[in-house]
């Protein structure tokens, strides 16, 4: 059973795919992942190396034990990287950092004018 919902699947494909990622292009090896793990660990290889020969991009992932939730979490990555540093777009997660700085500035301004109509 694997460990990636199919909608989560298919939203990275069509995400890779509108930024012109090809599984052609990526060159995929599995590496046997270090650190904590014990024999489970030593056994498999659960590590994804990922490279986008084009771009020369490099992703490697061993953030969980299961070699298909490694390789998902791996093209993800890839795409993140792909987007901002070839595209220049700007990833969902920076959009959203973004807009959480604004409300922020936002607040401050609100929080500053009101005290100065408070003093007067």
């Amino acid at each position: 059973m694997s460990a990636i919902r199919p909608e989560k699947e298919r939203e990275l494909k069509a995400r890779m795919q509108a930024a012109g990622l090809r599984e052609e292009d990526i060159e995929e090896k599995f590496v046997r992942s270090s650190g904590p793990g014990g024999q489970h660990a030593n056994k498999t290889a659960t590590c994804v190396y990922l490279k986008h020969r084009p771009s020369g991009i490099e992703v490697k992932m061993q953030k969980e034990r299961s070699q298909a939730l490694n390789r998902f979490l791996a093209r993800r990555v890839l795409s993140e990287r792909y987007e901002r540093e070839v595209l220049g777009q700007e990833t969902p997660e920076q959009s959203q950092a973004a807009k959480i700085r604004k409300q922020k500035q936002r607040r401050v301004r609100r929080r500053s004018s009101k005290s100065d109509h408070g003093i007067e």
